[in-house]
């Protein structure tokens, strides 16, 4: 069902795109929307690990060290028949983690030092797991498309709009009337927003399927709750400084907000990732969340 919602979600972006860009510019909008979305593409796909990992002053960890956090990756990577990511520490006491890369054998798993230091064996290899399950389903490549064609669509609707400020003509028609300049001011308003709105669906679709995989990866799904109320936690007391446009990558949302910013949230509610999860691990809540022993 999430993979469904998530081809729903894409297309929806792509019509969109297209939309804007036959707004600009007719067919030749069109024509040019493509290979804009090709040309930021293809540097996205070559290029976005290395971008987000700089972002955060990643650093490699090597072969011989943090044997604790290694060990846990080859154990989930082998069970989940996938490379053994490169791995990276981010100095930072809030706790998170991202995988980020164009496909499994071009993958990075990052996690903060706050997260290592709050979690046992179990919850982060649960985590752990969860990074590895969006390498193992695509989810990295496909957020950088959604990211990339909402920021095209952003760009090509404030073409729009000075399009239709300055008298700018639309399709093969001259449309300068009032009701064509009010058209193109309301699409320019409209169209980002619909983007971010599905940009951000497609992210809270792929977070519940990673939750799944890992959970089915590791035999464990209370592991991984368990986890992430800890870092639901940590996160709201320890902000990190991370970028809105960089959110989605973690596995809980670096950003604050509430009341109608949910609505534009990259992650869905912890509570319900855990009902699931519970779900998932046959158990039924009667009484209090078993706390994992470390």
């Amino acid at each position: 069902m999430n993979t469904l919602k998530t081809t729903l979600l894409m297309t929806g972006m792509l019509v969109l795109f297209v939309s804007v860009g036959y707004a600009v510019g007719g067919q030749d909008g069109m024509v040019l929307a493509f290979a804009l979305a090709a040309v930021m593409n293809v540097l996205t796909f070559w290029f976005s690990d290395k971008i987000v990992l700089a972002m955060y002053g990643a650093r490699e960890v090597g072969s011989g060290q943090l044997p604790r956090l290694r060990g846990l990756v080859e154990t989930v990577a082998a069970s989940m028949n996938l490379p053994v990511p490169r791995l990276y520490v981010i100095d930072s006491s809030s706790p998170n983690a991202f995988a980020t890369g164009r496909s499994p054998r071009h993958a990075a798993v990052a996690v903060t030092t706050g997260l290592m230091e709050l979690l046992g064996d179990r919850e982060l290899k649960g985590v752990i797991a969860h990074e590895l399950a969006h390498i193992r389903n695509r989810d990295t490549l496909i957020s950088v498309i959604a990211a990339t064609f909402a920021g095209a669509i952003y760009m090509l609707a404030r073409m729009a709009q000075f399009a239709a400020v300055f008298g700018g003509s639309r399709g093969g028609g001259d449309r300068r009337d009032g009701g064509g300049l009010a058209g193109a001011l309301v699409l320019a308003i409209v169209a980002p927003i619909a983007a971010l709105l599905i940009q951000m669906a497609i992210s809270r679709s792929r977070e519940y399927e990673a939750d799944q995989s890992a959970g089915q990866a590791t035999g464990d799904p209370l592991s991984l709750a368990s986890a992430l109320r800890l870092l639901e936690a940590g996160a709201r007391t320890r902000a990190m400084n991370a970028s809105p446009t960089t959110a989605h990558l973690f596995i809980v949302n670096p950003l604050k907000g509430g009341g109608l910013m949910t609505l534009f949230s990259t992650h869905p509610p912890i509570a319900e990732r855990i009902k699931r999860l519970e779900a998932q691990s046959g158990y039924t809540a009667a009484g209090s969340f078993p706390r994992i022993i470390r």
